[in-house]
């Protein structure tokens, strides 16, 4: 890494010589313009729009448009004589805890080395901002602008993170923001199961910028001379549902099995209110059965009438015992007969 600038880090009478280095590099693929027949690369020539002639890199100076078609020019004398204390310094201002600075506010990320001899103060503050659990704000002055910053750890390096000014955060103007949206505690409870189902720890080496690689196959294929794979198409996004609920259950039914997790039985006022119809189902369920009961107790009234037939079998018992009765009477009488016969 080459250091794109240097100076001090001003903590209090305490002075770290520090140099500055890229913390980030984007790793797009840059192209250049070219001519189609022949690859040439297309060139640019700095004009004026007044009289035509080319420019050359030295004569050009910066410009401010006041409108009207007028133009303040102002050269490097001008900004060299612009107050910037911090020129050269990296000037602590107070310390704060990290959860205060809105992550809106960060821009670029640069790490800062020990220059010299300056590192045993510049491992001092790294432990003192380590057991103090806050982040330093700071000025800093970078390619003639001075930028507001944070100072923290990362991987046991300083870090200096620019910020943007608060005047540079445009404020969200949308007309739905007057909008009375009411949102039901149901499609609420869903949407906060649907996080649940996708909740996780970060972990960035999980993702990988899947169209810069399949770019970078291109590429190669064209420089070998191969013929070029397509890359296998991603599934499409489904259609937009036009029942919240539904969208949302669904959802979260596709997190759950992507992750093997069988689906619970619902908890949600939703499933509650669902619940309810089955209910009445059941008690209409009853009523029916209690109607099946009563024309099956309909159905059986014929028989309560055929009981008469029971009366007319007693008679017939009654008249068996009589006969038994009769019978052990005859056999009472023969025995008394053969009782006189014998005396």
């Amino acid at each position: 890494m080459r250091a794109i600038w240097k100076g001090a880090v001003s903590f209090g009478l305490v002075s770290i010589a520090v140099r500055l280095f890229s913390a980030t590099e984007e790793k797009d693929i840059r192209f250049h313009q070219v001519h189609r027949e022949d690859g040439g690369r297309i060139k640019y020539k700095r004009v004026c729009s007044v009289d035509g002639e080319e420019v050359k890199f030295d004569d050009i100076a910066k410009g401010y448009d006041i409108g009207g078609g007028e133009m303040v020019v102002l050269t490097d004398d001008d900004f060299a004589e612009l107050p910037l204390s911090t020129s050269r310094a990296i000037e602590v201002l107070e310390f704060v805890p990290a959860e205060q600075v809105d992550p809106i506010l960060y821009n670029k990320a640069y790490y800062l080395e020990p220059d010299g001899a300056a590192t045993k103060p510049y491992v001092l503050l790294r432990e003192a901002l380590g057991d103090a659990d806050r982040v330093a704000i700071v000025k800093v002055a970078l390619r003639q602008r001075e930028q507001l910053a944070t100072l923290r750890v990362h991987d046991d390096v300083l870090l200096l993170n620019t910020m943007l000014w608060p005047d540079e955060v445009r404020a969200p103007e949308f007309g739905f923001l007057d909008d009375d949206i009411e949102v039901r505690p149901a499609e609420l409870a869903m949407a906060s199961s649907l996080i649940d189902s996708m909740a996780a720890d970060f972990d960035p080496e999980t993702y990988s910028d899947n169209y810069r690689a399949a770019l970078q196959e291109v590429i190669d294929a064209k420089v070998e001379g191969r013929e070029i794979v397509a890359p296998e198409e991603e599934e499409e996004a489904a259609p937009a549902a036009t029942d919240l609920m539904a969208a949302l259950r669904a959802s979260v039914e596709r997190a759950r099995a992507a992750r093997g997790e069988s689906d619970p039985q619902p908890t949600t006022s939703e499933g509650t209110k669902k619940a309810a119809p089955a209910a009445k189902k059941t008690s209409s369920g009853s009523a029916a059965t209690k109607t099946a009961a009563k024309k099956t107790d309909d159905e059986a009234a014929p028989a309560k009438k055929a009981a008469p037939a029971k009366k007319t079998a007693t008679p017939a018992k009654k008249t068996t015992a009589a006969k038994k009765t009769a019978s052990a009477a005859k056999k009472t009488t023969a025995s008394r007969s053969a009782a006189k016969k014998a005396s």
